[in-house]
């Protein structure tokens, strides 16, 4: 590794999105110069610091897989584990690999109009290193490394086992015969409940409220056969992928034009499902479908759980933990030896790093986000904030595609800077992430999250089909974005019509 401290590009976080910006530099901008820093050791990012039982995807692989790159396993929802091999071995084909700094936390970011570069401080083994770069790329993803969503709940302190929460794992955690409940009910509950069944004494699943859950195939019932029929994995790929696309485009527009409908069908999906002996309340939600992430399980894996005995759900509220579990506000008692806290991520952008520009600090949820992919005010920095309706790589994808696009073109004209520049009647107070999403983690992220503005090129459509012409192929000049040459300031380009 070089000893080199300044660079064309740095890139913040060595996960899926870091990863992918850094390949799509290699193919597309390969005369710039970069590097990537990651606060861990090991290249993965959310799939390096999870470890609870049963981690995968939530998201289709042949969607969540790079475009460039192909996922060749046959299964809808990949484990952990092979996630961050896909991840390191996209990395190490593509040169990345040793173009990462590992164990630099990243403290401080500033941009310095006088020298037109950013300076970036990131701490490893105490002491402070120094990076300067023309362009930043925060791909360190949208929640918190250090602390997940942790409500405090009357007398936990008495309780006498153990109180875990997913994010943070042990990997000494003993759990074989032992009565596990676990508070949640999303995607991390239901992926933990089936996980852990077999071995625990047995598994309860205590939600406050419940959430729509599809069982979706464990394998991809194209791609199998066509992998055995030895057809290139390209190809299975490519076709898997748009396929996956349109499907997920469509149910998620389905849902959300007919929600009665969607409802009805979701319902009757998990009754065939569960059987007549479990009881319907603790699937049926209150809100429409698609108010919150749809929750999918491969193969109907946590309905099995249910029917066989080895797990239960119960809808209520918490009363207080006690000696030995939780009493409930019906006044239930659920016996424990393990509590896992399955209760969401916290927010935060660029891992919590505080930006500046020449030393004043930016409000995120103050600004608002051109393109989904920078951020107002601030010069020659891209954000890599994935879908909250599809697969994060999808835009994740797009996003990389576009600041090659907007480097090549910075070059061909000159340019040294760029600034996404607003006009306040385009401001709303609607965060990035939609006002039409309620799951938690998105309603405890508005403190944070960039604004979104009433039309193009400011507002957050969510839709991959409106997204990928936009950003693949629409021209980079445009009247938000301002370009300027050191030397003397640019005017903005000519208006064009948005795609």
């Amino acid at each position: 590794m070089s000893d080199t401290t300044d660079f064309d590009v740095l890139i913040i976080g060595a996960g899926v999105s870091g990863i992918g910006a850094a390949c799509h530099l290699v193919r597309e901008a390969p005369d710039k110069t970069f590097a990537v820093l990651e606060r861990r050791g090991q290249i993965g990012g959310t799939w390096d610091l999870f470890r609870y039982p049963g981690i995968r995807s939530d998201s289709d692989m042949l969607t969540f897989g790079y475009g460039f790159r192909p996922w060749t396993g046959t299964k809808v929802l990949a484990d952990g584990p092979s996630i961050k091999r896909y991840v390191a071995e996209t990395a190490a084909e593509y040169g990345v690999t040793d173009r990462i700094r590992f164990g630099r936390r990243v403290t401080k970011v500033n941009w310095s109009s006088d020298h037109g570069r950013w300076t970036v401080e990131a701490s490893v083994d105490g002491l402070i290193e120094t990076y300067t770069a023309k362009f930043l790329v925060g791909a360190a993803g949208y929640y918190n490394y250090d602390e997940g969503h942790r409500p405090e709940f009357p007398g936990e302190e008495t309780f006498r086992g153990r109180i875990i929460h997913p994010q943070f794992w042990p990997a000494e955690l003993d759990y074989a015969g032992k009565r596990v409940v676990i508070i949640g009910s999303g995607a991390t509950a239901i992926t933990l409940v089936p996980s852990m069944a077999p071995d625990a004494e047995h598994v309860t699943m205590l939600q406050r409220s419940p959430s729509y859950i599809l069982p979706v195939p464990a394998d991809d019932p194209v791609s199998t056969p066509l992998t055995r029929l030895r057809v290139p994995n390209r190809f299975i790929y490519r076709t898997g992928r748009a396929r996956n696309i349109v499907l997920q485009q469509a149910i998620y527009k389905f849902c959300r034009a007919f929600p009665k409908l969607s409802r009805a069908i979701l319902l009757r999906i998990v009754r065939a499902q569960v059987g007549p002996t479990v009881e319907m309340k603790h699937f049926t939600p209150t809100y429409n479908p698609w108010d919150e992430r749809l929750c999918v399980v491969p193969k109907g894996d946590l309905f099995r759980s249910l029917k066989r005995g080895e797990a239960s759900i119960v809808t209520d509220h918490i009363d207080t933990f006690t000696e030995t579990g939780i009493r409930l506000a019906s006044g239930e008692e659920l016996d424990a030896d393990i509590i896992v806290t399955a209760t969401g991520l916290q927010i935060q952008l660029m891992g919590g790093v505080p930006l500046e520009v020449d030393g004043v600090a930016i409000s995120t949820r103050d600004a608002m986000l051109y393109k989904g992919v920078m951020l107002e005010g601030v010069p020659n920095a891209m954000y890599v904030i994935g879908y909250t309706n599809a697969s994060w790589t999808l835009k994740a994808d797009l996003a990389s595609e576009y600041f090659a696009r907007l480097l090549k073109h910075m070059d061909e004209h000159g340019y040294d800077e760029v600034v996404p520049v607003a006009d306040d009647s385009d401001r709303t107070d609607v965060s990035v992430m939609g006002a039409s999403m309620r799951s938690g983690y998105i309603q405890r992220g508005d403190i944070v999250m960039p604004r979104q503005g009433t039309q193009m090129p400011w507002q957050i459509r969510n839709d991959y089909f409106k997204d990928a012409p936009v950003l693949r192929r629409q021209p980079i000049a445009d009247p938000a974005l301002q370009f300027t040459r050191r030397e003397a300031p640019i005017e903005r380009a000519e208006a064009h019509a948005v795609a």
